[in-house]
């Protein structure tokens, strides 16, 4: 396995663009994110979509989300928001809230699990930030973790997770943990929670009050 080592505060370029090079290369690579650590595939590459879930054991209908740089990038590739999604990418990005947005085109097929939407965020945490950055636009984000085990915040526990299955892995230590992302539909008139976590329904519905 090759393993990357980065300061968690302050990612040098040259590691996270050996990072993204291996991505364009099909690797899957381990990040750390601002909740726990995740695994990053190109999401454009039908390869490494596959490669991603045999390693986590996951069903084909069950969707992998998305992390961004920053909320331009999402909208470069997904078109411009509507104004509510726009408001909440304003309000909670970087930070644990994920959104619905429709799929776009160049998508690996079955990245959706058939639903013709993604999940997509900004991470609070700079490694994984650049890491999509340097890639050139959003990358998968699913946790790194079998399917069925917890998750983790520990680099330690995804490699012993994985052993020779994990081919990268950017190691900026322990990363913060805690719940995960708080994932909501916002593209109707009535929000929707899809999955609890990090960021309180409440508060979001007062950010489109």
């Amino acid at each position: 396995m090759v393993t990357l080592t980065v300061d968690a505060a302050y990612p040098d370029d040259a590691t996270i663009g050996r990072a993204a090079a291996l991505l364009r290369a099909g690797v899957v690579v381990a990040y750390p994110t601002d909740t726990l650590y995740g695994l990053a595939a190109d999401p454009a590459s039908a390869r490494a979509v596959e490669q991603l879930y045999r390693m986590k054991g996951r069903l084909v209908d069950q969707a992998i989300p998305l992390i961004a740089a920053d909320l331009s990038q999402v909208e470069r590739c997904a078109g411009s928001f509507p104004r509510t999604l726009r408001r909440l990418g304003e309000r909670f990005w970087p930070g644990p809230l994920t959104l619905v947005v429709p799929a776009w085109p160049g998508l690996a097929t079955g990245l959706d699990g058939g639903s013709g939407t993604v999940a997509v965020r900004v991470p609070a945490h700079e490694v994984a930030r650049a890491l999509a950055r340097a890639f050139g636009g959003p990358i998968t984000s699913t946790s790194a973790n079998r399917s069925g085990q917890p998750p983790s915040n520990s680099p330690t526990a995804v490699r012993d997770a994985f052993g020779a299955a994990l081919e990268a892995m950017l190691d900026g230590g322990l990363s913060p943990g805690g719940p995960p992302s708080t994932i909501v539909d916002a593209r109707g008139e009535r929000p929707r929670l899809i999955r609890a976590g990090a960021v309180p329904f409440d508060r979001v519905l007062e950010c489109l009050q």
